[in-house]
């Protein structure tokens, strides 16, 4: 049984075939998947999705997002939040967070939006899904005044860092990068951590594995992105397996009760 931690099954790479995407994943033994909105104009998406494919969603806005967001955004994800406070495939709120990578963001304007979601995820008693790209330290700092856990999503920081949110309650989402021998420092951390700080993801379609991934001279050539899919996440965890010396079963046992640790609203409902 495995659980896919961060899907944009709502994504409009799945406009065409979301239904298909998901019954695959479900065949490939794919129980549950969490949708995480982006910003207020999807969050009906992810709820009728989560609802159609007895999966779970979250209710957030993304950091990427924040410069079209304003106040009555905040206002309404407040609203929505009250609103399904008794949907019990609400889990949590998400995806947000800080993004230092992309270049033209305005910082203080993320770190306003996170902060008054994290008051607000308080508030409503939920974990978070976080958004940690080149802001681990940031996001830290903000998570030591406002008490709240949650799932720290496509985890690249360093052993430190990670060690930080781990001590704050956070588990810490791994996917398709560990799948490259390359990327040494995610592997290094996915086996050097404790078992029960990780989950897994696929943060589809986005983070493809390398067996999907097509290089630049490959798109040139016409060969397009290979797709992400929920359905990947066993594959995925199989490396993980391998990497930490245990049997995928295994695996996917301890990454799903950590997860329904994390989610306790998921692991009320899995009961």
């Amino acid at each position: 049984m495995w659980i896919d931690t961060h899907c944009h099954l709502d994504a409009a790479e799945f406009a065409g075939d979301a239904d298909a995407v998901r019954e695959r994943a479900a065949r490939a033994g794919v129980v549950h998947c969490v949708l995480p909105a982006v910003n207020a104009g999807n969050f009906h998406a992810v709820r009728a999705l989560a609802h159609r494919h007895g999966d779970v969603y979250a209710l957030g806005i993304h950091p990427l997002c924040t410069g079209e967001a304003r106040e009555a955004d905040l206002q309404a994800l407040d609203h929505a939040l009250a609103e399904h406070r008794d949907d019990p495939r609400l889990v949590a709120v998400g995806e947000i967070g800080l993004d230092y990578f992309v270049p033209g963001l305005d910082a203080a304007r993320q770190e306003w939006f996170y902060a008054e979601q994290l008051a607000i995820a308080h508030r409503h008693g939920l974990p978070v899904l976080l958004h940690v790209r080149r802001s681990a330290d940031q996001l830290l700092k903000q998570l030591r005044r406002v008490p709240v856990t949650g799932i720290a999503h496509a985890f690249n920081g360093s052993a430190q860092q990670a060690q930080a949110f781990v001590q704050l309650g956070f588990r810490l989402g791994f996917g398709g990068t560990l799948t490259y021998e390359r990327a040494l420092q995610i592997r290094r951390l996915a086996v050097e951590l404790p078992l029960h700080s990780l989950v897994l993801e696929t943060d589809a379609p986005d983070i493809p594995p390398h067996w999907l991934y097509r290089t630049a001279e490959q798109r040139a050539e016409g060969t397009p992105q290979g797709r992400n899919e929920p359905g990947e996440l066993p594959r995925i965890g199989a490396v993980l397996a391998q990497l930490r010396g245990m049997e995928s079963d295994a695996l996917a046992a301890a990454t799903s009760a950590n997860t329904r640790a994390a989610l306790p609203r998921l692991a009320a409902l899995a009961a």
